[in-house]
């Protein structure tokens, strides 16, 4: 499970780049219209659910706990896919979707961050990342009826540093795949 995981570091490395791209974007351009925004929240979504579906099916082959990996790809996914199917209506809903996604989003990344404890070290980013998404959808879920600019910089921020956790993720699983590749017998000997 290990190396099927580090062998695939520049997933969560390109979910971090891409997050950080549309956060910047939020921020530069947060009166553009809102359509653009639920686009752009519509590839973002996608994205992160492929990554996270594959990673799902990369634990599931090596018989290791899948279903959060799983399920949190496949909401990324299904909404992502409804985001291009019914942009239009779904302007109307995306603030109380978003928000529901990022919690549940970061309760799986919560889970994650304790399951990867025992692999690498510093696994407490992971973790600020799902509580950063917790926060910021209870926040949207508290006051749903922001404005599209407050909520286009709310999400602009979550990005960011949602971003920021995942290059850093994708960088600590690069490193230990080097390691155990290196000639490390075993997690403990690569990162004491």
């Amino acid at each position: 499970m290990l190396s099927l995981i580090t062998g695939n570091w520049w997933a969560p490395f390109a979910s971090g780049v891409l997050a950080i791209g549309v956060g910047v974007a939020a921020f530069a351009w947060p009166g553009k219209t809102f359509e653009a925004l639920v686009l752009l929240f519509g590839v973002y979504v996608f994205v992160r659910g492929s990554i996270w579906l594959s990673f799902g099916l990369l634990a599931a082959g090596a018989r290791e706990r899948w279903w959060p990996f799983v399920v949190n790809g496949i909401l990324g996914l299904s909404l992502g896919v409804l985001t291009f199917a019914e942009t239009r209506a779904m302007t109307v809903f995306l603030v109380s979707l978003a928000a529901a996604w990022a919690v549940l989003t970061g309760v799986l990344e919560v889970v994650a961050a304790v399951r990867f404890r025992q692999f690498i070290s510093n696994e407490w980013l992971l973790g600020i990342a799902g509580v950063v998404s917790i926060v910021f959808g209870i926040a949207v879920l508290a006051q749903p009826t922001i404005g599209v600019v407050t909520f286009a910089l709310a999400f602009g921020a979550y990005a960011v540093l949602v971003g920021i956790a995942q290059i850093w993720l994708g960088l600590r699983l690069r490193s230990l795949g080097l390691d155990v590749r290196g000639g490390a017998a075993t997690v403990e000997e690569a990162h004491p």
